[in-house]
């Protein structure tokens, strides 16, 4: 008597909608059943696996099968599949795990691609694996070339937004409706609130680092969008994210090994900005001053006025520290250009000065001309109008989600009524869920309402006038200086976080934004924020506003 031999069916399609459509699936297994039928198999195990590449293992059922398959002894003579790019899609892999099976005596089988054991037949398989892999790598290709011209059109290619913003149809092609992001009222001020934290603090301490802004949201019972705790990588994740800046980058990293790819690769797709591009910048800024890969310990803890903001004006190179002997035999020491110090006049022509005298300079023209409190009120007009802009922008967000409260309250309201009158009956299909959120929306908004109107609160309680302005300038060139003679390095870095020494003269650049938080923190008696760094470039306005010396005076300087 012949023992029939045993087989399994392994069905896969490549995307969870073709298993949502039974697209494929029912016909492999009809075929597949048919196949055994024919051939006088008994099939013993079918393996499904709905929506899953074969370009690799990560595959629950195809894992499950290979572990049956190479058990001892086997569940199962063969393995019967479509076709082989049912089973595998890259030719490397493919062989090994037919081979696994085959030492195991279990034996691959295509229904439609019906191959023998003889080496010519093993060929032909490895061909048809070379062309299947090819084949996928192409798909691959032109699916990724469509995906990021969508983006570039300004459309969502699919997946979860970020949090802070919601799917929306925009249009439609065809069968297909195109999607783009819109703000989502509901989350949006979270997003806006953890930027702020960041950049200025709760007005009660100072500006707030990831974690601590962590312990802060979830100490309060501000949820993520699903309603779980927020974790560390999440809060940098929204910090560095430009899509709330209206720039989202599609295509990133690469699907197989998650490598970072080239900016020529990356498309950028334009959305509703959350975040004020300055305020984003000034939070790259001070993220990367904060990172020990970036800025080394010793740049912002060390004794040098100066070090990790100076920098060449030839070549952009950094100027730092060095030292030398004196004629009367003491030491001394200098800024010099970092990169004509390693390479020699070949790198840079840059110079040299003395680090007594450029900290003087420096010290002295944020006294003598920034520190003025005309000077300060001419600088911080147009980031004052911007803020009363936003605080205007505020208002209306907050109108709109007492508006959202309101007609939430009205349309639950009318359910009551409907259910107490019995016009309705609790226990009709969907009704509780429908009330339930309803409730959430509520719940949300009146939360998200709660902390904009802290916001504003926040903001009235930073409004500048000349008076706060006339103290922080006296306090602070006094602050400058210590009384041994030498300077205060946060109180200046909190005025300038970029210095440029040229042949005849030194360009300070600030932000104005970090300037105005400073004065803030200041007028509020809050120690510690002044020190904070940021890079971005914004409060010298004028070229010739801000140079140290002044012309006509001003001659090369010497070393």
């Amino acid at each position: 008597m012949t023992v029939p031999l045993r087989a399994a069916l392994y069905l896969r399609v490549s995307t969870a909608r073709q298993a949502e459509h039974d697209v494929s699936i029912p016909d492999q297994k009809r075929q597949g059943e048919a196949w055994c039928v024919s051939r006088g198999c008994e099939l013993v195990e079918t393996f499904v696996e709905p929506g899953a590449t074969a370009t690799n293992d990560r595959r629950p059922e195809f894992q499950r099968m290979i572990e049956a398959g190479t058990s001892k002894p086997a569940p199962f003579d063969v393995v019967i599949v479509h076709s082989f790019s049912r089973f595998f899609r890259d030719a490397f892999d493919m062989e090994f795990y037919v081979r696994k099976l085959a030492k195991n005596g279990v034996k691959l089988v295509s229904i439609t691609q019906e191959m023998g054991d003889d080496p010519m037949h093993v060929m032909m398989r490895q061909i048809m694996a070379l062309f299947d892999e090819y084949q996928s790598k192409e798909n691959a290709k032109h699916v990724l070339r469509a995906m990021n011209e969508n983006a570039r059109q300004g459309f969502w290619n699919g997946a979860l937004p970020p949090i802070g913003y919601r799917i929306v149809a925009a249009e439609q092609r065809g069968s297909k409706t195109k999607k783009k992001l819109e703000i989502d009222p509901l989350h949006a001020d979270t997003v806006r609130l953890i930027y702020r934290l960041f950049l200025e603090g709760d007005g009660v301490k100072g500006p707030m680092g990831v974690k601590a802004i962590t312990c802060y949201l979830n100490e309060r019972r501000i949820f993520t969008r699903d309603g779980g705790r927020w974790g560390l990588a999440s809060i940098h994740q929204i910090l560095t994210r430009t899509t709330y800046i209206g720039e989202h980058r599609f295509n990133t990293r690469s699907h197989k090994d998650r490598e970072k790819k080239p900016e020529s690769e990356v498309a950028v797709m334009v959305c509703p900005s959350l975040i004020d591009r300055e305020n984003f910048d000034a939070v790259q800024a001070r993220l990367k001053a904060r990172d020990p890969r970036m800025t080394p310990a010793r740049v912002t803890s060390g004794p040098t006025l100066l070090t990790g903001i100076c920098f060449c004006a030839k070549c952009g190179g950094a100027m730092t520290m060095r030292t030398g002997k004196g004629s009367a035999g003491g030491t001394y020491r200098y800024y010099t250009c970092s990169t004509k110090a390693r390479q020699g006049k070949t790198g840079c022509e840059g110079r040299s000065i003395p680090m007594d005298r450029l900290d003087q300079l420096v010290a002295s023209h944020l006294e003598d001309r920034l520190l003025r409190p005309e000077r300060l009120e001419t600088i911080l007009a147009s980031v004052l109008d911007r803020r009363q802009e936003r605080t205007e922008r505020r208002r209306e967000h907050l109108a709109e989600l007492h508006k959202r409260i309101a007609e939430t309250d009205q349309r639950l309201n009318r359910l009551f009524d409907a259910i107490e009158s019995g016009v309705a009956d609790l226990d009709a299909p969907g009704l509780k869920e429908r009330i339930a959120g309803l409730k959430a929306i509520r719940e949300q908004a009146s939360a998200d309402a709660e902390r904009a109107q802290a916001a504003l609160d926040h903001a009235g309680n930073q409004a500048v006038n000349p008076d706060m302005v006339r103290t922080f300038a006296r306090a602070a060139r006094q602050r400058i200086r210590l009384d041994s003679g030498g300077y205060r390095r946060d109180h200046l870095r909190a005025l300038a976080q970029r210095v440029e020494v040229a042949d005849t003269e030194v360009r300070i650049m600030g932000s104005k934004s970090e300037l105005l938080r400073t004065l803030v923190a200041a007028s509020g008696g809050k120690p510690g924020v002044a020190g904070v760094q940021s890079s971005v470039l914004k409060w010298r306005a004028r070229h010739d506003s801000n140079v140290w010396p002044p012309p006509p005076e001003g001659g090369a300087l010497s070393s």
